[in-house]
């Protein structure tokens, strides 16, 4: 350990170790941000049967907003890391309540796209920020608490999903956006105020952190820079690992509720599907978070991969409702775990320096691919349908 990274004697080891309400501060932030994000499915429907516009414009409104996202969170990561995750995300959830608000009052195509903008920089932050900042108070159980946190991703599928696709069935779209962007705005903000930067800032260490090499990723100061990262081919394959992973996730969060519809099942069903996709997805992030600590990222994402490879093929034979279920349980689970590692690998690969915006980057190309394949499923329909 050189002396720049040598702790401060101030330094102390905690009675109560704060890392733990970042965590759960985090997960709360999670579900209900990423919860707003992910019902776009359940309003497809209803805003194409009142507007009439096609599956391509409309999912298109999602995919681009996806990509501004991503790029905006390669900011939130680099603001994260200099300002601390507070202020980052009381703005973040300010913004992304105000554009549910609006989209509540949606007349126009135009308003779509200008709606999702403004979305799109509260989402920014939804990510990075949260699970740069665990990683920063976790160096022992990085994953698995990482796992933890992500697990509001599967939450956000579990119930807000459903609780959406219920308001509006009973209380209209344009109700349920208000809804939502009221929740967002309040829960996020209020939240936000108990974040805290890293445990250096109140002068602890991290958990399992015990200034040695051995566990030099604790340390701030350790690692590359960004500009250093850019110029590794680790950051690119990581990068080009995740966005195939996306790609193929936000192609079926988007267009599973209308496909399974299509197929004759009412949505109600269909949204069901994915509910035991977002049950899956919090086994694979806890039980992958575990392996991967125990075992190695490297060896957590490539059984989660796998399992991902092989529900798609599933799908193809997929024709019962059963059937649809259980690919949402095997998908759910392999993107799970997946999902979990993308934190502890930056981490581990390139240390604590900048990961925030190191982190930011590959999240963009999660976007990227993410917005790619709903887009593409659209466009793909209308020409062949």
């Amino acid at each position: 350990m050189s002396k720049e990274e040598t702790l401060p004697s101030t330094v102390t080891r905690p009675i109560f170790f704060y890392g733990y309400v970042i965590v759960a501060v985090a997960l709360l932030m999670l579900i209900v941000m990423l919860g707003a994000r992910f019902s776009f499915g359940v309003f497809f429907a209803p805003v194409l049967d009142e507007f009439g516009w096609s599956r391509a414009a409309t999912s298109g409104g999602f995919s681009l907003t996806w990509v501004f996202t991503g790029l905006l969170s390669i900011v939130a990561g680099r603001l994260n890391d200099k300002f601390g995750p507070r202020i980052i995300m009381t703005v973040s959830g300010f913004l992304l309540g105000l554009g549910y608000l609006l989209m509540s009052q949606l007349s126009s195509i135009w308003q779509l796209f200008l709606f999702y903008g403004v979305i799109s920089i509260g989402m920014s932050a939804a990510i990075v920020p949260p699970l740069s900042t665990v990683a920063k108070w976790f160096v022992k159980m990085r994953a698995f608490m990482t796992g933890i946190v992500l697990a509001g991703t599967s939450v956000a599928l579990m119930v807000i999903m459903p609780a959406a696709n219920h308001a509006v069935l009973n209380c209209g779209w344009r109700t349920t956006y208000m809804i939502i962007g009221s929740v967002v705005l309040v829960v996020v903000v209020i939240a936000a105020q108990f974040l805290k930067r890293d445990p250096y800032q109140v002068g602890k260490l991290p958990y399992g952190y015990d200034g040695t090499s051995t566990a030099a990723s604790g340390a701030q100061t350790y690692g590359l820079s960004f500009k250093e990262a850019l110029h590794t081919k680790q950051v690119w394959l990581i990068s080009l690992v995740y966005f195939c992973t996306y790609f193929v996730y936000h192609l079926f969060v988007v267009h599973m509720v209308i496909y399974a519809t299509g197929q004759g099942f009412s949505s109600t069903r269909a949204v069901g599907i994915m509910a035991f996709l977002g049950g899956a997805g919090i086994a694979g992030r806890i039980i992958m978070g575990i392996f991967a600590d125990r075992m190695g990222n490297k060896q957590a994402m490539l059984l989660s991969a796998g399992l991902m490879m092989l529900a798609l093929f599933w799908l193809l034979l997929a024709k019962d409702l059963w059937m649809l279920f259980l690919f949402g349980v095997a998908f759910g689970f392999g993107h799970g775990g997946i999902a979990t590692m993308e934190s502890p690998v930056v981490a581990n690969i390139f240390g604590m320096r900048s990961h925030g915006v190191i982190l930011g980057l590959v999240f963009f190309c999660d976007t990227v691919g993410g917005a790619m394949g709903p887009f593409l499923a659209g466009y793909i329909f209308d020409i062949t349908s």
